[in-house]
């Protein structure tokens, strides 16, 4: 299994994480707190903590993906050795041809006579 393949099976957890850590969240700040009795100004158990803590590890996970996403493109280009275009791009590989000649052009007739001659 290559570097590239962790990487992207490790994409493909922390965004499942991610999607599941946002879906628990609500808009309007009662989210999985409001779901315990947090709502209103009570606070029992430490339910105003579960916000907080939604709140970090939405952060912690979203962060943790770009950094993952940077680090497989580091990886996909590493294993290459080049890109594409670079590869495409290099002078040792560029054939030089010269362009044939052009044909002359056969001029267009401009009198109103039919091309099989007939009138």
């Amino acid at each position: 299994m290559s570097t590239f393949s962790i990487f992207m099976l490790l994409i493909i957890i922390v965004a499942f994480l991610l999607v599941l850590v946002i879906m628990v969240q609500n808009p309007k700040g009662g989210g999985l707190s409001s779901s315990f009795g947090g709502g209103g100004n009570q606070v029992v158990g430490g339910v105003k903590k579960t916000g907080d803590f939604l709140d970090k590890s939405t952060w912690t996970l979203a962060t943790v993906l770009v950094v993952l996403i940077l680090l497989s493109n580091i990886t996909l280009v590493s294993n290459n050795g080049m890109s594409d275009d670079s590869k495409l791009l290099e002078d040792s590989q560029i054939e030089t041809t010269v362009p044939e000649t052009v044909p002359a052009e056969t001029p267009a007739t401009t009198s109103g006579e039919d091309s099989t001659g007939a009138e």
